[in-house]
């Protein structure tokens, strides 16, 4: 069961990438950008992000990340999945690590727990994940490869 010092949850999710070094990664994003309020992340595959995506959103397909925004009144942000998988591939695509590319994930599905929408808000979601993305010193980012 997930924490606030250990908001992950893996499923079906291999030993690669480092759990306690993504588990650093999550405490630091809740600290620091997330202003220290908890949320959830599930590490798993590309069957279980399909199922999700087909329950919710009706895509019948995996993707990367989806993130439910669920805010409660003890600060609670809500859950994110990320498919191991496929951040898998897109490592190799982007010949970073893959350890790099789940935190790529994870701040891109924190700031929609945020609730950014970089598809409605004219760039300001790409503008903080650039900034984030830089202070975090992390490859470049979902929105910013999607413009490339």
């Amino acid at each position: 069961m997930p924490t606030p010092d250990d908001p992950l949850i893996f499923r079906r999710a291999s030993r690669e990438p480092s759990r306690p070094e993504l588990r650093a990664f999550a405490r630091e994003l809740t600290s620091v950008v997330a202003g220290g309020r908890p949320f959830c992340c599930l590490l798993t595959d590309d069957r279980e992000l399909r199922r999700l995506n087909r329950e919710f959103l009706g895509k019948d397909y995996p993707t990367d990340v989806l993130s439910f925004p669920e805010p409660g009144p003890d600060g609670f942000l809500g859950e994110m999945a990320i498919s191991v998988e496929r951040a898998r591939v897109q490592a190799r695509s982007f010949r970073h690590r893959l350890d790099d590319e789940v935190r790529i994930l994870m701040l891109h599905g924190l700031l929609h727990l945020l609730g950014m929408d970089h598809q409605k808000d004219r760039g300001r979601m790409a503008r903080a994940e650039t900034r984030w993305r830089k202070l975090l010193g992390l490859p470049a980012g979902i929105i910013e490869r999607g413009r490339a």
